[in-house]
This record gives C-alpha cells, structure tokens and sequence, in this order.
C-alpha cells in the first residue's frame, strides 16, 4: 500500500470517528435542552453547577454539528478524492484552529473581565427566575445542595431578587438549612458562592484539561497536514 492510499484510509477512518462522535454530541445536546434534569440527575453536581454558566444543551448541539459536517467533508473528500472538499475540510479546521488559538489568548490576558461579564450575566438570572422557573429553581438547588454553596458569589446575589421578595427569606442553603435564613444569619454562616467553588474544581484539573487541549491541536495539525497532502497529491494524479 502507498503512502498516498495508507493516508487516505485512515483519513476516512479518523473522519469517520469523528463525524459519528458529532452525531453522539448533537444528540446528547438535544437531550440536554429537553430534559435537563434527568442530565443532572445522570451527572451529578458538577453537570449542574456547569449549567448555571453555560447553556450545555445548545453548546453540545453546536460542537456536534460543527465535529459532524468536519468529519463528512473529510471522509467524503478522502474517499471521493474531492479537491473541493478537502480544501474546504482544511480551510475550517484552520479557522478552528486560529480562534482556539485566540481564545486561550484572550481566556489568560481578560480572565478578570470575562469572570465579571459571566457573573453579571448569571445573577440577573438568578435573581429573576430562582423561585419562578421550575427548571432554574431545579438546577440551583441541586448545585447548591451538593456542593454547600449559596448563590453565585453568595447570598447577597438573592438581594432583590424574585425568591426574597415572595418568601421574605433567603433559600435555606445559605443559612446551613436553618428553619428560616434571615440576612443576618445569612451574613453569620457565611456560605461560599457557588462559582468560586467551581473554578476551584476547574482549576484542580487545569493540568487534565490542558493535556486534552493540546492533544486536540496536535490532531487538528495533523488534520490540516494530510487534507493538504492529498490535495497536492491529487494534482499529480
């Protein structure tokens, strides 16, 4: 076998992969976005905490499709040897690959200001729907029952909100389950927010997730290398 045919096979191989791990992601995304709870109930807390800040059901529906129109251009192009195709699947994988590089730059130097952008976004939300939404009442209670934690930062983010003005109390996480949570025993239990808890779980495996980060550019330049041998080869053919 040539070295032209030996990488074409594997780049169907490999693009196969990974146009079937896309179906899986949309699927699960759609899942997500219809039945989040049971998704908690799966995944336990840390699914739930991740669903405060991120809509996971819409994110995984988005990096399903893009990974399965990714892994059809490639399969299609190696198998059909389409130049068309292969400069397409190329072209792609390198603006992915170019806003992946972007984003960890912006992610070090703006960490700051992204975590207030999120945190200002997240308390509205918190302050309009916990105690109305039966989903987003759902999730917070679960996230703040598993992991001991109270609001986003902590129980001052219930100032104003929805659930103090009808309940005339604080949710029982952020006063140690008290029969009834008061500001003041709020301020004297002084319970953790529930997003500096996350970021010190994400941080404790920044080394992991690192790993995963690197390991995927590494396969997107190895992507992006064989597209362009074939396409190049092609031309000899």
């Amino acid at each position: 076998m040539s070295c032209f045919s030996f990488l074409k096979v594997m780049m169907v191989l490999f693009n196969l992969a990974i146009a079937l791990g896309g179906a899986a992601l949309l699927g699960i995304g759609i899942w997500v976005s219809v039945d989040g709870t049971s998704f908690i109930r799966l995944f336990g807390s840390l699914s739930s905490s991740v669903l405060q800040f991120v809509n996971v059901g819409y994110l995984l529906i988005a990096i399903g499709a893009v990974l399965f129109v990714l892994g059809f251009l490639g399969c299609c192009g190696a198998q059909k040897e389409s130049k068309c195709l292969l400069i397409t699947f190329f072209s792609i994988i390198l603006i992915i690959f170019i806003i992946e590089v972007a984003a960890a730059v912006v992610a070090l130097v703006y960490t700051s200001i992204a975590e207030t952008i999120l945190q200002g976004t997240v308390t509205q939300t918190l302050k309009n729907d916990y105690g109305k939404n039966k989903d987003v009442t759902s999730i917070w209670n679960s996230t703040m029952e598993e992991m001991k934690c109270c609001g986003l930062m902590n129980y001052t983010d219930f100032n104003g909100s929805y659930y103090l003005e009808h309940h005339k109390q604080y949710p029982l996480f952020c006063c140690k389950n008290d029969t009834h949570c008061t500001a003041e025993i709020a301020h004297m239990a002084n319970i953790t927010g529930c997003f500096p808890k996350l970021l010190s779980e994400i941080r404790s495996n920044a080394g992991a997730v690192g790993g995963v980060a690197a390991g995927i550019c590494v396969l997107e330049i190895a992507a992006m290398a064989v597209a362009m041998y074939l396409y190049c080869r092609l031309d000899e053919k």
